[in-house]
């Protein structure tokens, strides 16, 4: 009996629950340097935006940016599941698109995209994060996948 419960899968742990809380809160609350507190120093972020920096600081860059942009952007959490040390994660980045963003012009409109996450943590920090933005949602919320506002209808 002692071999089962030693091969039993381990629950996330409350620890990296928080911190995992705290990396999308960071956006919320416009704090880009909790990620030092969440992050090891060597975080994987993967795939890395183009130039940017590898590491926490990297992704601080891209988070100052966007906050400028978009002060009422945040990340909603919808779910968190895992095991110890893996998580997957199932959230939306939310924020009015009040200036042009990857080429499309201002719509004034609240806007949500899906994000798919996955984290791997070690002594409760993340160390890897693989992410999906589904930045293809924009284009339909803006209406710039065909030409038009999206007050223009079809």
């Amino acid at each position: 009996m002692e071999n089962i419960d030693q091969e039993m899968v381990k629950a996330l742990t409350k620890t990296e629950i928080e911190a995992i809380e705290i990396f999308y809160s960071a956006w919320k609350q416009q704090q880009p340097e909790l990620l030092d507190e969440v992050c090891t120093p060597d975080w994987k972020d993967i795939p890395l935006a183009p130039n940017q920096e590898n590491g926490p600081k990297g992704l601080q860059l891209i988070m100052k940016q966007f906050i400028g942009q978009f002060p009422d952007i945040e990340i909603i959490i919808h779910e968190i599941f895992g095991t110890h040390e893996r998580a997957g994660v199932r959230a939306s980045l939310e924020f009015t698109h009040n200036n042009e963003l990857l080429g499309i012009p201002a719509t004034n409109q609240k806007v949500s995209l899906a994000l798919h996450e996955f984290h791997h943590l070690k002594d409760g920090k993340l160390t890897h994060t693989w992410h999906l933005e589904d930045w293809f949602g924009l284009l339909i919320q803006s209406g710039a996948h065909f030409g038009s506002s999206p007050n223009d209808g079809l």
